[in-house]
């Protein structure tokens, strides 16, 4: 079986397909959001089936599922942390144009830089500090924050969407600090898999206990039900095809491409949900895009 990688060309376009179905995914919550699908019932739908296909490969795989104490306690932080990050996403989805909402939580490579800082890590360059800072300037332009200010009125939906994003990109970067600096030796299928599992396990408690009034409910039509169904298959499928091709990808040079998400987001959301963005918003999110792209280019190097 040939495993060297794929020609670069084809790796894009498979990292940009997944991009574009991870942002679809989204855009098929927000449908099921709308026809009154309960936030925790999406992530029970998509984390538990695409655990159970994670599982799959596992098996195929023949990967042991024998963890040390102290892997095991990192694992379960950041199955909890991406449980949260998952509700985070899906809150701000529910509340804000969905590409603002992959836009903002998409700034979580720039936190993980910011936080191995922090925690003892290399400290950023002059020059990617200036990223960042452009970065940022981008960010509140997409999110039109100097109009809000100008005006002195801000929307409390808008606010809480925002809110919530950024809960999520700071809360994924810490998911992505500890499978950098605590489970790197662990197999990637198994560590998602683990993850993926107690992501369900996460929102299955907090539905049990009622933590989010209305987290379970049904959605209302069969255009709900067909929402949730394309979520599930579109996370799914493309979280599964991830980790079977990842080593034929290269990962280490291409991995920028995937932040074509919430440019996928932005199109689909004006395509399928007629969610419309100013010039200017879109200008500020091709600067926060072209910056996180830069950053990533520069790591890897």
């Amino acid at each position: 079986m040939q495993t060297g990688h794929f020609p670069r060309h084809i790796a894009v376009l498979v990292l940009a397909g997944l991009a574009c179905a991870f942002a679809g995914n989204h855009i098929a919550a927000r449908i099921a959001f709308d026809d009154g699908a309960g936030l925790l019932l999406a992530i029970l739908c998509r984390s538990g089936v695409t655990a159970l296909a994670l599982a799959v490969l596992v098996c195929v795989g023949r990967q042991p599922l024998r963890l040390g104490p102290e892997a095991a306690r990192w694992q379960l932080l950041m199955g909890c942390l991406v449980g949260i990050q998952s509700f985070c996403i899906y809150s701000a989805v529910a509340l804000i144009p969905v590409g603002l909402a992959l836009l903002v939580v998409n700034l979580s490579p720039v936190v993980l830089v910011l936080f191995t800082w922090l925690l003892g890590g290399p400290a950023p360059s002059r020059r990617a500090l200036l990223i960042m800072a452009g970065i940022f300037c981008g960010l509140l332009v997409a999110l039109d924050v100097p109009a809000a200010l100008a005006t002195q009125r801000l929307d409390l939906r808008w606010t809480k969407g925002v809110l919530f994003s950024l809960a999520g990109a700071m809360v994924f970067a810490g998911a992505l600090w500890i499978s950098e600096n605590r489970l790197s030796r662990l197999p990637g299928t198994l560590r998602s898999m683990l993850t993926m599992a107690l992501v369900f396990s996460c929102a299955a408690l907090a539905g049990a206990a009622d933590v989010v009034p209305g987290g379970l409910t049904l959605p209302r039509s069969a255009a709900g039900w067909s929402a949730l169904a394309f979520l599930v298959l579109l996370y799914g499928m493309a979280f599964s095809t991830l980790f079977v091709f990842m080593p034929r990808l290269d990962i280490a040079r291409n991995a920028p491409v995937m932040n074509a998400e919430p440019i996928a987001g932005l199109m689909l959301g004006w395509l399928v949900l007629g969610q419309q963005l100013g010039a200017l918003q879109l200008l500020g999110g091709a600067m926060v895009v072209g910056g996180i792209v830069l950053l990533a280019y520069r790591r890897q190097g």
